[in-house]
């Protein structure tokens, strides 16, 4: 194991919070997890590599849409338990609703509004209805 991975504080499941953000603008595009192999990967190869938690296996970011990320910047918080991803995000949607964010809806007056388009219907991006 790279020794710099023993300096990250990984939760009781042995994972670590992840957070996506666009290196050109500074926004914030999605939240996952990562394990050490996943981070350790994404090192090695150049682009996000995530812990699917609902899927139980690595999963590449991009891997069925083709909307990789691209890491520029690799980054671990003052505490050591949080990673942040400066990315370069391909075909700029890095949402599975097909738009730009996870982080689509906002809170206004006791009520989510959507505060994104959907740039792409996700079944075309993933052939599926």
């Amino acid at each position: 194991m790279n020794a710099w991975l023993n300096e990250v504080r990984w939760t009781e499941d042995g994972l670590v919070p992840v957070i996506a953000q666009q290196v050109e603008t500074g926004k914030v595009l999605m939240f996952a997890w990562m394990n050490p192999e996943s981070l350790a990967l994404t090192v090695a190869e150049g682009y996000a590599v995530y812990w699917s938690r609902s899927r139980n296996r690595l999963w590449r970011k991009g891997e069925e849409s083709g909307h990789r990320q691209k890491v520029l910047e690799l980054s671990l918080d003052c505490d050591e338990d949080v990673i942040l991803l400066k990315i370069e995000q391909e075909g700029g949607i890095a949402c599975h609703t097909g738009r730009q964010s996870c982080f689509y809806r906002t809170l206004v007056d006791g009520q989510w509004q959507v505060i994104e388009p959907v740039l792409k219907d996700p079944a075309a991006i993933y052939g599926k209805s």
